[in-house]
């Protein structure tokens, strides 16, 4: 066997490399208190294997953990796993789990268990196509756990360690829970003790839970983490305003966003802290290519051509943005502006041509967006007044942030374009945000499916090399921004806000509640 250490975020392809001593793990500064965190969207469910939405992903983070996660640079890491060896071919890998890690209803946690999340995730998962190279998983002893592939995949840890739909590891009695219908039993250092739909999640500490000893303090969404507040109450806030009167009040201790016209007077407040996150996602419209008139091309290219991204995002963010074609953050090594001939082109005049070639007579084109999400809201607004001036009948839908997921990803007519966020996808890498065109589990595949597409992303999949991979992506964006399965409209910054006696916490892409505290 190949062992492949992985510690620090770095996979290291070294036999026998010793992991250096470490300093004195973290300890809580102070413990106790009830933290009042204020999301800014519902949440459909806890269930992550099938809702990869961020509000999903805000509260599963801290319930649950996986065999592998990302750390603070998003480079895999060891979480629940204690060491992995993969094969010289790259085809098995085999993990020993840590010992003595407990279940929030008291059970430790097995090698039967690991089996049967990954049979419920292969079964009902958003992102089973992580899965698709893997012939076998088989668990030879109470904690060892062995995937065996069918072929070998280079980028195999990188799609395991992904946090877009990790494979959380829940108990085996739960292998068989309907989609949305898990119960939130994790091994993570909150546990769940009220669940009020549309209104409030409440996390205590699990006074059982066992920090990763091979870290001294958290990184990313693994390390050594602990539970230092007692309680964190998560409520949902929808309206900005009631977020921010909130925070100046100290009736919430932190928030999840903070508009742009608040924060130059919560600047000043000595009792707030402000903690901005640049890039925090790429701002987009979804078409549905299953029904008129957006599954003809000639549309959607029109759509394309009529947009002004600038006065666009400039409605969504209050000026907090940067025009970006990518489907990956400038100034990252795997940024590509291929594509960029269809963005931002503000042309009325191509437009209307592209209407006549698909020979649209005035049909209604449903957007579906939701206020849950600002900046979402905002840019249908603005989006849906520019097709209008170019002769598109745009009617605005307005239905929460959980009913439009559902409706994108089960409904197959009533819509037309979706509005979302692509933060954790382009975070994660290329590989991550292409799955969203990528059947069984992609979202936003296309009808027809798309073989050049798909093509593609096995190149990035499977090429031996990182130029092979790259290349592979710069082909995929192209195909995808060519036909159109995707508008994007620019990069925004989040702003998060706490109050100033909340220490600990440093936005990632969800919010950390381990290692924070309340002086």
């Amino acid at each position: 066997m190949h062992k492949t250490w992985i510690r620090h975020g770095l996979a290291v392809g070294l036999l026998g490399l010793a992991t250096p001593a470490l300093a004195a793990p973290f300890t809580c500064p102070k413990k106790g208190g009830d933290l009042v965190f204020a999301g800014e969207a519902k949440v459909n469910s806890l269930d992550q294997y099938a809702s990869n939405t961020i509000s999903t992903r805000n509260l599963a983070m801290n319930i649950y953990e996986a065999l592998m996660t990302r750390d603070e640079k998003n480079e895999p890491i060891l979480d629940l796993a204690e060491s992995m060896e993969e094969s010289a071919d790259r085809k098995t890998y085999t993990f020993k789990l840590r010992q003595g890690i407990k279940f929030h209803n008291g059970k430790e946690m097995t090698s039967a268990d690991v089996m049967a999340s990954f049979d419920r995730y292969n079964k009902i998962g958003i992102e089973r196509s992580n899965l698709v190279n893997v012939e076998k998983w088989e668990a030879p002893d109470k904690y060892t756990f062995i995937i065996r592939m069918k072929v070998a995949q280079p980028t195999f840890i990188e799609d395991l360690s992904s946090f877009s739909v990790p494979i959380d590891i829940f108990p085996a009695e739960q292998k068989d829970a309907e989609p949305l219908r898990l119960e939130p039993i994790g091994t993570g250092p909150f546990k769940v003790v009220e669940n009020v739909a549309d209104s409030h999640v409440k996390l205590a500490r699990f006074d059982d839970y066992k920090p990763n000893p091979k870290f001294e303090d958290r990184t990313g969404f693994g390390g050594y983490k602990v539970a230092c507040i007692d309680t964190v109450t998560y409520r949902i806030v929808t309206e900005p305003g009631a977020r921010v009167a909130g925070l100046e009040t100290g009736e919430l201790q932190a928030v999840e966003d903070v508009p742009t016209k608040a924060q130059a007077d919560l600047k000043k407040n000595p009792k707030i802290t402000l903690v901005p996150l640049e890039n925090w996602w790429v701002h987009i419209m979804l078409p549905n290519t299953k029904t008129a008139p957006t599954n003809n091309l000639a549309f959607r290219k029109a759509v394309q051509a009529a947009l002004d991204m600038d006065e666009i995002m400039d409605a969504s963010t209050d000026g907090a943005y940067k025009l970006n074609i990518g489907f990956q953050y400038p100034g990252r090594a795997t940024y590509t502006d291929v594509g960029k001939e269809t963005y931002n082109q503000k042309n009325a005049a191509v437009a209307k041509k592209y209407l006549a070639e698909a020979g649209y007579k005035g049909e209604p084109v449903v957007f579906m967006t939701n206020k849950d999400y600002t900046s979402m809201y905002n840019a249908a607004l603005v989006t849906t007044e520019q097709l209008k001036a170019v002769g598109i009948n745009a009617k605005l839908e307005v239905v929460d942030w959980p009913t439009s997921v559902n409706r994108m990803s089960k409904e197959a007519e009533g819509w037309n374009f979706f509005y979302t966020g692509w933060g954790t996808q382009p975070a994660l890498g290329p590989l991550a945000t292409i799955k969203f065109f990528i059947p069984p589990g992609g979202t936003q595949a296309p009808t027809p499916p798309d073989p050049e597409l798909e093509a593609a992303y096995a190149e990035m999949q499977n090429k031996p090399d990182v130029a092979g991979r790259q290349a592979g992506f710069v082909k995929a964006q192209k195909i995808a921004l060519e036909k159109v399965y995707a508008v994007p409209f620019g990069s925004l910054t989040k702003v998060q806000a706490v109050r100033s006696n909340v220490k600990g916490f440093k936005p990632f892409r969800a919010p950390r509640f381990s290692n924070v505290w309340i002086e």
